[in-house]
């Protein structure tokens, strides 16, 4: 395709390349996507400068703000809580309607384009390729966009700016120790992500390989229908056809087996780095009684 050219080898990349004319739309669903994950980590902060106000009333968080009676104080939480979610249910919309028709345009473009580029191929490209494989090509393949940006993209940039946020949030208020422990697991769940999406790669290519034949075997067959019929071939087409789909079937759960286990992985990670900072902390806590009793 002219404009989606191969400028990197990675298809993210590829797609952010072709997706340059669209800036305008990523970069609104992008600001919708940052601030639903503002407003998912701001309930706890609330809930937990209730249970302040509950237990220092005077003395709590938002004193220091001049809110001294404590009804006050408790109204304003009302209010941010309303706000809050307001903006919530308000981003959440904005960026599922966003993600969503941006899905849907680069789709028709896409599809277009690759049409028109398959157009002006020389007719001994078509001599190599199965009919199902170019519909699979132009549909199948160009449809899993849909996927990618109604829901991988928003997850996406909602762990990159819940993580971001949680970051400079433990360097504000953590030990610098223990705020850069809590970032170690960070190079292993990116270096395993990419390391993942390798070992994916070959098994989803054979998966959309099979796709192609198992089209091109419908579309012979339903094309051929009468034939078959007038040699009475129902029952042997109908075996090739279970063959095909058997061996489609076989492939997706190969890669399946493989792409349920990186959740499961990155989890691990997680509770690996969570773990760490658990010791760090409750170290650095009894090291500094220690230190203060010999004071």
């Amino acid at each position: 395709m002219r404009n989606f050219k191969r400028t990197s080898k990675a298809p993210l990349f590829r797609l952010l390349n072709y997706g340059q004319r669209y800036r305008s739309q990523i970069w609104q669903a992008t600001v919708c996507s940052i601030v639903n994950t503002l407003m998912d980590l701001a309930p706890p902060a609330l809930m937990g400068a209730a249970i302040d106000v509950l237990l220092k009333q005077q003395d709590s968080f938002l004193s220091r703000f001049g809110i001294q009676n404590v009804i006050h104080q408790f109204f304003l939480l009302a209010f941010l809580t309303v706000l809050i979610w307001g903006l919530e249910s308000l981003s959440n919309y904005g960026y599922d309607l966003l993600w969503r028709n941006l899905a849907q345009d680069i789709q028709h473009d896409l599809r277009l384009e690759a049409y028109t580029h398959l157009q002006e191929l020389e007719a001994a490209y078509f001599e190599e390729q199965t009919t199902g494989g170019l519909i699979a090509i132009l549909s199948d393949d160009v449809n899993q966009l849909e996927h990618f940006l109604n829901t991988i993209a928003n997850n996406i940039i909602q762990i990159i700016s819940a993580v971001v946020i949680l970051m400079i949030g433990a360097f504000l208020v953590l030990p610098i120790e223990i705020a850069i422990a809590s970032m170690l697991p960070m190079p292993f769940i990116l270096l395993g992500s990419l390391r993942y999406q390798k070992l994916l790669e070959p098994r989803y290519d054979r998966v959309r390989e099979q796709v192609g034949d198992l089209n091109a075997r419908l579309e012979n067959n339903i094309s051929g229908i009468t034939t078959i019929k007038s040699f009475t071939a129902e029952a042997y087409e109908r075996d090739r056809l279970k063959a095909e789909s058997n061996a489609y079937r076989r492939n997706n759960a190969k890669a399946i087996r493989l792409s349920a286990g990186f959740i499961p992985l990155i989890r691990i990670l997680v509770l690996i780095g969570f773990t760490t900072l658990l010791v760090l902390w409750w170290h650095c806590s009894i090291f500094g009684k220690i230190v203060d009793r010999e004071l």
